[in-house]
């Protein structure tokens, strides 16, 4: 495992957790809106707390990309789930409360679940660029997963909502580290012809489609339901794409599957308790206390 990758990635996680509280508190404020519907972008583009949220998103998708530079999806992305453990407490001193035990059990079942199986798994790199089958094949799974997420989404409510929105959003952030990855290693081979790659395009618009859809799973429920999924997801499918279309390896073979099984399990545990959290948008009954944006 490379330590600067290592390094950069918690690090990034710590500036995403951050940004995701920030975004979390001010699109909870807004009236409910549509998936998609961008009327709710260009509403929180006029609230302070977003715009100051967005700051540490984009430093962390800087360092994220320096940290594919020099390491695996199979390693950078599971990584950034550290940023839950901050995530969560941050909510609750925004909101002036403390983080809902609830929450802490599914954080820290999640958490701790990955951990185990990053380490056991021991992701080791593969090829620097997907073949355009690959490619293909990655975008028509995840888009399967996404239409169904927001399907199912439509008729959900609360918390369940939050988390299939989250699972959606997920699916959106494994695509922009896969883009990512590779577009990066361009950017350092040729930084004047990575402008005009395809994988830049690409980016950007997957990039806004997961922005738009994260507005709306922070709308529903507590921040953990829908930020448990996304931090979950994200790694996971990230880390099925990187061994399917950049040939990354993982060991699971053996005795190393009596620790990998149980993780994945906890994983499970750990979002299937975010999602089913009793309680309406201000995360169990809690109001939020005056609105400082208006």
């Amino acid at each position: 495992m490379t330590p600067l990758a290592i390094l950069l990635a918690l690090c990034a996680a710590a500036c995403f957790a951050l940004g995701a509280a920030l975004q979390q508190r001010a699109a909870r404020r807004e009236p409910p809106h549509n998936t998609f519907d961008p009327r709710l972008f260009m509403r929180l583009l006029r609230r302070p707390t977003w715009l100051l949220g967005k700051l540490p998103d984009i430093t962390g998708t800087v360092l994220q990309a320096v940290a594919l530079r020099y390491g695996p999806l199979t390693l950078v992305q599971p990584l950034l789930i550290s940023g839950m453990f901050l995530a969560i407490p941050l909510e609750a001193a925004l909101d002036r409360r403390r983080p809902h035990p609830r929450d802490v059990i599914a954080v820290t079942s999640c958490v701790i679940g990955l951990g185990a199986f990053l380490i056991v798994a021991r992701p080791r790199p593969g090829v620097p660029e997907p073949s355009v089958m690959a490619w293909v094949g990655v975008g028509l799974a995840s888009g399967l997963v996404v239409v169904i997420c927001l399907a199912l989404a439509h008729r959900a409510t609360s918390a369940l909502r939050g988390t299939l929105l989250g699972v959606a959003t997920g699916i959106f952030y494994s695509g922009v580290a896969v883009l990512l990855k590779a577009f990066t290693g361009r950017v350092f081979a040729d930084p004047f012809s990575a402008l005009t790659d395809w994988h830049l395009y690409a980016l950007i618009l997957v990039g806004l489609g997961g922005v738009m859809l994260n507005q709306n799973a922070f709308q529903n429920g507590p921040l953990a339901a829908p930020l448990t999924a996304i931090t979950l997801v994200d790694p996971v499918a990230s880390v099925v794409i990187g061994v399917t279309a950049f040939h990354e390896t993982l060991s699971i073979s053996g005795l190393r599957l009596l620790i990998e099984v149980p993780a994945v399990l906890a994983m499970i545990f750990g979002i299937w308790l975010a999602s089913t959290r009793p309680g309406g948008r201000g995360g169990g009954g809690e109001k939020p206390g005056p609105d400082p944006d208006v």
